[in-house]
């Protein structure tokens, strides 16, 4: 896991009291986001914070111009995301990737609250198929973008493509398959450069999703670890060919050494980016956290600032 200087602490901890000053909020908890908390970061990574914040006037929430849901800024090389508690708590419920993933994040730079009773709560009782969906988009999302060939429409929609004789385009759509014309004035070929970085994204979210799959048809629901070198040496055997899990681990390894935007084409491949667009909702679905129990841990994240 990447670790962060007591420079980094004291700019954030810096940052955040300014925030905290100029939108009138508390921040509760503040955490790394981004590669340093999955533990994929570089020397001349930059540095993503994600936190909860309060309004220390709690009777804004009952005004009609109530305290804005979120809160972003970027100030050099930090960007900073955060979340009204209100918010938070809502995501939360609907098994948000990246709620969860604040709470579970290893490096804490604003600890107020203490966040650990609320991670162990939400990975015990997340929704299994609506993270399943969100890292199945990612993965195919970034395949689509970033790796595929594809064309690209005069209205910016993507469309990969299959196969070509210099005549003809057969591209993929939502729906199946299209032919497009070489000479087609609506559309315009491109390959966008598949980077190591965007090999890794796909890697990370389609591994997550295969994952969860697997271990859910088990019944042993297992949430893939947040530090993804955990994963790979950890969880990924029982699902994954040793192969799969050394691309993974290259790929990684080659990001922390700063080559994250080296060109290498596609390391995925087509068929593993597009995990199944439809699992069986009797296996996998959960009602997700509890309300009242989250409403618990609101009342304990406001009053870590009041």
């Amino acid at each position: 896991m990447t670790a962060v200087s007591e420079h980094v602490h004291e700019t954030v901890a810096d940052h955040l009291t300014a925030i905290e000053r100029e939108h009138d909020v508390a921040v509760p908890l503040a955490v790394a986001r981004g590669s340093h908390a999955w533990g994929g970061a570089s020397s001349d990574s930059d540095y993503d914070v994600g936190f909860v914040f309060v309004s220390t006037d709690l009777r804004r929430y009952a005004h009609l111009e109530r305290p804005p849901e979120t809160i972003v800024e970027v100030r050099g090389t930090f960007e900073y995301q955060g979340w009204d508690v209100r918010t938070f708590a809502r995501l939360l419920a609907d098994s948000n990737e990246g709620a969860i993933d604040l709470v579970r994040s290893p490096i804490r730079y604003r600890r107020t609250y203490e966040p650990d009773e609320l991670a162990a709560y939400v990975e015990r009782t997340y929704n299994p198929i609506d993270l399943y969906h969100t890292w199945r988009g990612i993965a195919t999302s970034n395949y689509r973008k970033y790796i595929s060939h594809h064309l690209v429409r005069s209205d910016d929609e993507l469309f990969p493509i299959l196969e070509g004789d210099g005549q003809t385009f057969v591209v993929e759509t939502d729906d199946g398959t299209m032919t497009v014309s070489a000479d087609d004035e609506r559309f315009q070929e491109t390959q966008t450069k598949p980077t190591v970085k965007r090999n890794l994204t796909i890697y990370r979210a389609a591994m997550a999703a295969y994952y969860l799959k697997a271990t859910g048809e088990r019944d042993t629901y297992d949430p893939p670890a947040l530090a993804f070198e955990t994963f790979l040496r950890e969880q990924a055997p029982a699902v994954f060919d040793a192969d799969r899990i050394a691309c993974a681990r290259e790929l990684l390894e080659r990001k922390r050494a700063g080559e994250g935007d080296a060109t290498i084409g596609d390391a995925v491949g087509r068929e593993f980016a597009h995990p199944p667009k439809r699992i069986d909702p009797d296996v996998h679905a959960r009602d997700g956290p509890d309300p009242a129990r989250l409403d618990g841990f609101v009342d304990d994240l406001i009053a870590a600032v009041q």
